[in-house]
């Protein structure tokens, strides 16, 4: 169960990371030019989204148990990279 408790422990980390990138990448969109900042809001929706997504991994991961676990610890593996990408591409787009 510590390993178990210490994954959840370190996804919620992972989640918290982003909320504060998505912020800060909230914070340059209100500051950019309009056409910027249509691209801008597409990418921050996309990053959401998949903060979302993977927050609800997060909830599920808390509430599984037994051989459910190893499936949901699966699920969320994908939703963390697939949100990691998201943020990632979000603020890459910033920095062009």
């Amino acid at each position: 169960m510590p390993d178990r408790d210490a994954y959840v422990e370190k996804f919620k980390a992972q989640i918290d990371q982003w909320n504060a990138d998505i912020e800060k990448l909230e914070a340059k969109a209100r500051e950019a030019r309009a056409d910027a900042k249509i691209e801008h809001e597409k990418k921050l929706k996309e990053a959401r989204a998949r903060r979302d997504a993977a927050q609800g991994k997060l909830d599920e991961l808390k509430s599984a148990s037994g051989e459910a676990w190893e499936d949901v610890k699966q699920g969320a593996e994908r939703a963390w990279s697939a949100c990691r990408e998201a943020v990632d591409n979000a603020a890459a787009r910033f920095k062009s």
